[in-house]
């Protein structure tokens, strides 16, 4: 009985991740209209990003870029004196009941133009296709969504710590999409202006820390219609430490926990089960056990891969297949470390985040201070 359980699990894990690769939109039509405004919110030690730059400015889509800061990022004020005709620049000052990169976006909201009436907003820390823009404002200039989004796809700087982290994020990114439940990431999303106005996006925001949840839970109670592009796995170079890059597993966890528990327990408990059973082939299974649990997992891996190729550059494919070998060699621990990420993530509900903590109640700050 446990064993035909286990290849059931193993079956339908198999076939979602099957199920991403064969719905990867074949024909990725574009549109460019007037009116696009690219939103991103950017730190006091932001460098610049001359390759985000290049890469922005390659966009098959013609946007305006609205850079939002603190007031002290030399890099955003030296970007737009040298582009005043492409980049704005908003200086927000310091938040002090939300968080920074909300109450920045914020900031940039209230300065939108009239004739601004698609909004794009990404993260300073990726590296976009050139069809990235193109391709968010397909669905919306077409009628088809309101609120569209890619996902983060990580790049590991090498074999060890990041690059489980990167076979963690993998899971989560090549999930089969359903657009009725479809949950926007912050990093790489877009919307129309009359979908703002719709869900009021600045009360939506207002208070908040996390962007992308809390403009994802307005979505679904306006019952707006929000789309995944599945060929927008977007690129996002991942380094750090253990505790670092643990953190920041941890962080991803709580900013969903502290604005839908249900969210947190659906996830938490589907990699429960998975992480259960995993433990039960390894001790009590025998080879059978063993040998179907990597069997999906390789599985799964060739199907990544081919999923990797189809929407990466090579070089960064090339990146992000470190993070396969943890689930072809040890895809227990993949299981295993994704859970105690979960777990830990329930423990408290203050949420460390660019060189602040906050502690959010209900989505909300209602605490925060330097460290």
């Amino acid at each position: 009985m446990m064993l035909a359980l286990w290849l059931l699990l193993q079956a339908l894990s198999l076939m979602g991740v099957v199920n991403y690769w064969r719905h990867l939109p074949a024909d990725r039509q574009e549109e460019a209209p007037d009116g696009a405004v690219m939103i991103m919110s950017v730190r006091d030690d932001w460098e610049g990003g001359s390759e985000l730059v290049t890469r922005l400015k390659a966009q098959s889509a013609s946007f305006r870029l609205l850079l939002a800061t603190s007031g002290a990022c030399a890099a955003a004020e030296a970007l737009a004196a040298a582009e005043p005709d492409w980049v704005q620049i908003v200086r927000a000052g310091v938040a002090r009941d939300e968080g920074q990169k909300v109450h920045k976006l914020r900031a940039a909201l209230k300065a939108l133009r009239d004739a601004d009436r698609y909004l794009f907003f990404i993260d300073a820390d990726i590296e976009p296709p050139a069809r990235l823009a193109g391709r968010l404002l397909f669905p919306l200039v077409r009628g088809k969504a309101d609120i569209v989004t890619g996902y983060r796809l990580l790049l590991p700087a090498g074999q060890g710590m990041p690059a489980l982290v990167g076979a963690v994020e993998l899971q989560l990114a090549t999930l089969p999409r359903a657009a009725s439940s479809t949950m926007p990431w912050g990093g790489a999303m877009a919307m129309t202006r009359a979908a703002a106005e719709r869900i009021d996006i600045d009360a939506a925001l207002a208070g908040r820390l996390s962007d992308d949840m809390a403009i994802g839970l307005a979505g679904w109670r306006a019952k707006l219609r929000m789309r995944p592009v599945r060929d927008l796995l977007v690129a996002s170079p991942l380094d750090g430490g253990l505790g670092a890059l643990w953190s920041f597993g941890v962080r991803q966890y709580r900013h969903i926990l502290t604005n839908s528990p249900r969210m947190w327990a659906v996830a938490t408990g589907a990699v429960a089960l998975q992480s259960g059973f995993w433990l039960w082939a390894l001790g009590w299974g025998g080879w059978p056990a063993i040998a179907i649990g990597y069997g999906a997992a390789w599985g799964r891996a060739t199907a990544r891969r081919r999923i990797l190729a189809a929407v990466l550059e090579p070089a960064q494919a090339a990146r992000a297949r470190r993070s396969l070998w943890w689930d072809m060699v040890t895809p227990f621990a993949v299981c295993w470390a994704h859970l105690a990420v979960q777990l830990q993530a329930a423990t408290s509900n203050r949420i460390h985040w660019g060189g602040w903590t906050y502690r959010v109640v209900r989505g909300r700050v209602v605490e925060m201070g330097r460290g």
